[in-house]
């Protein structure tokens, strides 16, 4: 894996309003504090710790993050707890877990700041995941208020968008579902995932632009109608992150570019800063 862009420029294009949230980064080390566990792993990720992502955060004029757990690290929780301590309150997290988990280790991780949990529908990962165990976990982090993260593609989309629509949690798609940047936005998956966003506990991330393009380099605009489509549709539902530090990919973006390509997804500033301000308040709860 490659290392992040260590000095990302500042954006051009906007200015981050006070409380600008980026919903989705990992963390990744000090692997002296944190190493990775044993055993064969999807990926292998270079360290990305959080002295490293505060410079980014800072460079782009960010407030607040929502760092999300990786494969990399499985059920070992520390380094994203050790980030939400240091954070006092600027931080939430997204964790994984599965059938294991007891609801002290649950209620624990709530009280750190933890307010959703994983679960992946890529093939690179390894097959999709238990929808029983999603079933059962989802009954458990009600209690909480917590959400559902999805980590789906088009193929996930299609096939399994009957049981995303009856899952009794709010539900959060990433990466505007993955979905295939040359097919348009009337391709199958991306209705689904449209039809998804009318019900009114389901959220979608407008990251991973870098992921979808077809384009070689920024500014990656030929993903903005998905991203424009997904704000027409729920507004008051949609976030944004930057995918930091962007595992497995070939080509590490800029995080000044995604910064700036916001701006072409949202040109409305007040629009902008309900979805970077105001709707991550509501779920993950800052203080």
């Amino acid at each position: 894996m490659k290392p992040p862009v260590a000095d990302p420029h500042p954006p051009t294009a906007l200015k981050f309003p006070p409380g600008a949230t980026d919903t989705h980064c990992h963390l990744f080390g000090p692997f002296d504090r944190f190493p990775l566990p044993s055993g064969k792993a999807s990926y292998v990720p270079v360290e990305a710790s959080l002295t490293m992502y505060e410079h980014m955060q800072q460079r782009l004029g960010l407030s607040r993050a929502v760092f999300v757990q990786s494969v990399g690290y499985g059920r070992d929780h520390r380094a994203l707890l050790d980030a939400l301590q240091k954070g006092r309150g600027r931080y939430a997290g997204t964790a994984i877990l599965d059938n294991d988990a007891s609801d002290d280790e649950i209620a624990r991780l709530h009280d750190a700041g933890v307010r959703g949990t994983r679960f992946h529908f890529m093939s690179h990962l390894g097959k999709d995941a238990d929808t029983d165990t999603i079933h059962r976990i989802a009954d458990r982090i009600g209690r909480h208020g917590w959400h559902l993260l999805l980590h789906v593609d088009g193929r996930a989309l299609l096939q399994h968008v009957t049981f995303f629509e009856r899952l009794p949690v709010p539900c959060i798609v990433d990466h505007m579902g993955r979905i295939d940047g040359a097919a348009g936005v009337e391709q199958p998956a991306f209705q689904a995932l449209l039809h998804l966003m009318q019900q009114q506990n389901r959220w979608v991330k407008i990251s991973g632009a870098d992921r979808i393009t077809k384009r070689p380099a920024p500014p990656f605009d030929d993903v903005a109608p998905f991203a424009r489509a997904l704000v027409a549709a729920a507004p008051e539902r949609v976030l944004w992150g930057t995918d930091w530090p962007h595992t497995n990919m070939q080509t590490i973006p800029d995080d000044g570019d995604l910064a700036d390509l916001l701006a072409r997804f949202v040109p409305d500033e007040a629009t902008r800063r309900r979805i970077l301000v105001d709707n991550p308040q509501r779920l993950y709860d800052f203080h």
